[in-house]
């Protein structure tokens, strides 16, 4: 366990931004996370998971502490459900994919979803009608003042729409070390709730889906839509979609009887962020080496050598026309540093 100055952090952003930690250090134990912390009482730190849902626009002058602790088991099961602990530093992905190959139900929707898993609850991720926290226990998290470690049950969490206590009140004070999922056994709930995926599965003639047809047909939308980090620098999606009192909704779509939109509850209904940035006309659009991907507009990728501040740029001139074309405020959903 070493500490390293002035690290290049290129390779630990899914941006691929080009920024530098003024010091960095991987932990693979919660030993070392401890002793870490505890040796570095006085540092400004930065907590570093996946790199998948940030934009990073400035050198980190911090110790970055990139949390890469590894490991998952089943802790308990009964004759319907299971319960999964996975370390934090295990990548989300596969970690789907494994509970898929068990026969353990709840995540399949959520495949090919970037970063780890330590960082899912503080996002409360979801995609395809479900959510972390759908399928979540609880998650063990240190402090970073006295290193003590606390349980956070699903309500202690205080989830919302990509909300949680850690991007609220607990902000900056805990380190996510492992996260515990309910699965199901058997009797899986299936979702193909959303057109997309009844739509993959049609094509395949598939009439009474498995978890596997389930998250091959979500891998298989999101990789038609969203390119690979791998190959083209990107965060995901960078927005949230907006949710409208259903009041403020109808008056502007009065104005737009086209627009897109789900109701999420009796008084609430949510516009799809991507149908506002493409009738806005940026779907496609590059500035430089910022730009907004071809195949789904809610994706802003970095074609090569493009800071964070112009895709911070980029952004902002997106938002600004999004409010002024139909007056709805879009907020991003990637944290900004």
């Amino acid at each position: 366990m070493e500490i390293q100055t002035n690290f290049s952090l290129k390779n630990y952003n899914t941006f691929g931004i080009e920024a530098k930690a003024k010091q960095f250090v991987a932990v693979h134990s919660i030993a070392e996370l401890k002793t870490v912390l505890e040796e570095n009482k006085s540092q400004k730190k930065f907590i570093l998971g996946g790199g998948s849902n940030m934009l990073l626009t400035q050198d980190i002058d911090a110790l970055v502490i990139h949390v890469d602790l590894k490991g998952k088991k089943i802790i308990k099961d009964d004759d319907n459900f299971v319960w999964v602990e996975s370390q934090a530093g295990e990548n989300w992905h596969e970690f789907v994919l494994w509970t898929i190959d068990q026969n353990f139900g709840g995540l399949e929707n959520m495949s090919l979803i970037p970063g780890n898993v330590g960082t899912t609850p503080v996002q409360n991720i979801g995609a395809y009608g479900t959510e972390i926290k759908d399928t979540f226990v609880s998650c063990e998290a240190m402090a970073i003042e006295n290193q003590k470690t606390k349980t956070f049950s699903k309500d202690e969490c205080h989830f919302g729409y990509r909300e949680s206590v850690f991007k609220n009140e607990a902000k900056d004070q805990y380190i996510i070390t492992s996260v515990v999922f309910k699965l199901t056994k058997r009797n899986h709930k299936i979702n193909i709730s959303y057109g997309d995926i009844a739509a993959q599965l049609s094509n395949k003639n598939i009439q009474i889906p498995t978890l596997k047809d389930v998250s091959n047909a979500v891998i298989a939308i999101r990789t038609s839509k969203l390119p690979d980090p791998k190959e083209l620098g990107n965060s995901g999606s960078f927005f949230k979609n907006p949710i409208l009192l259903k009041s403020d909704f109808e008056k502007i779509h009065q104005q737009f009887p086209e627009m897109k939109y789900y109701d999420i509850s009796p008084t609430e209904v949510k516009v799809p962020a991507g149908w506002l940035i493409e009738q806005a006309g940026f779907k496609g659009k590059r500035f430089g080496d910022a730009g907004i991907h071809k195949n789904q507009a809610l994706v802003l990728v970095n074609y090569g050598n493009a800071t964070g501040q112009e895709i911070l740029d980029v952004s902002k001139t997106i938002q600004e026309t999004i409010f002024k074309t139909f007056g709805i405020h879009i907020e991003a959903e990637v944290n900004v540093i």
